[in-house]
């Protein structure tokens, strides 16, 4: 019987790792891990704070004249003037707003936790203009059944007839849809309640996916040099509201901070007012 050397051993290694790689040894023993390289973590960005100017030459890159525009336009108009963090904005159903009141419901916010933010009547006009061009978008999509998913000429047929007919006609139209007119019952509008606010021309809900990439393709077409993303919006908010002289204790509840030392933090590093206040109170003398 012949010794294996140590040369014989290793040349052999690449071909049992061939046959035999070491995702399966993983699989025959769950117990044993494959010791990888550990990446390196993204680097995160600094917050940038939006200004007012900025905010609504975001929303009129929108246009005023699509159910996409009016739709993203209310979207944007929300996480700007409540702060909501980006999904809970986007599981909000027709049910959780009070327009009329000034008041959002969010139902599963961070850590499970349940709020009710404020919300003035400008943000409310918008998001109001919204529902009704959303109601009738969804009308005619579903002439039949709210179950029935509309194909991509079906989409394509009501945002040429949303834009043909203009914003004010879609809103203010009468009743009698063409479904009626073809013989159909038309669906109520109470029925879109299942549908979320912030939905597709199909009725379903948007992703964070294409909120980002909208925003993005926003800012650049509105010249905004800024970093323009959903949670810089919440940021935008939270500044604002510190200018202002809100009451810690009601931006806390506002965001949906577990604590007021969060909030504290929080506002401390987007608007480090006694910082700036003590270096604005400086004087000097030119040379």
């Amino acid at each position: 019987m012949t010794r294996e050397t140590n040369r014989s051993r290793h040349s052999r290694t690449p071909v049992l790792r061939v046959l035999w790689p070491p995702e399966m040894e993983c699989e025959q023993n769950p117990s044993q891990t494959i010791h990888r390289t550990a990446t390196r973590p993204k680097r995160r960005l600094p917050p940038e704070v939006l200004s007012d100017a900025e905010v609504c030459a975001l929303m009129q890159a929108c246009g005023r004249y699509t159910p996409t525009g009016l739709r993203n336009r209310a979207l944007i108009a929300l996480l700007y003037r409540t702060g909501l963090r980006i999904n809970e904005a986007l599981s909000l159903y027709p049910k959780d707003l009070d327009l009329k009141g000034g008041s959002v419901r969010v139902l599963f916010g961070k850590g499970g936790r349940s709020r009710t933010v404020g919300l003035d009547p400008g943000a409310a006009a918008i998001i109001e203009h919204w529902l009704d061009a959303r109601s009738r978008c969804l009308m005619l999509s579903l002439p039949r059944c709210h179950d029935v998913t509309p194909s991509d000429t079906t989409a394509k047929r009501i945002a040429e007839q949303i834009t043909r007919l203009g914003c004010h006609d879609v809103t203010r139209r009468d009743a009698k849809s063409p479904s009626a007119e073809r013989g159909h019952s038309a669906v109520q509008p109470v029925a879109f309640g299942r549908y979320p606010v912030f939905c597709t021309l199909r009725g379903q809900r948007l992703s964070d996916v294409y909120v980002r990439r909208m925003l993005k393709r926003l800012a650049a077409r509105a010249g905004i040099d800024k970093r323009v993303h959903a949670h810089g919006l919440r940021h935008t908010h939270a500044a604002q509201l510190r200018a202002e002289d809100i009451d810690i204790g009601i931006i806390s509840k506002q965001l949906g901070h577990a604590s007021i030392t969060t909030t504290a933090g929080y506002l401390d590093h987007l608007a480090p007012r006694a910082v700036i206040e003590a270096m604005r109170g400086r004087t000097w003398t030119e040379a």
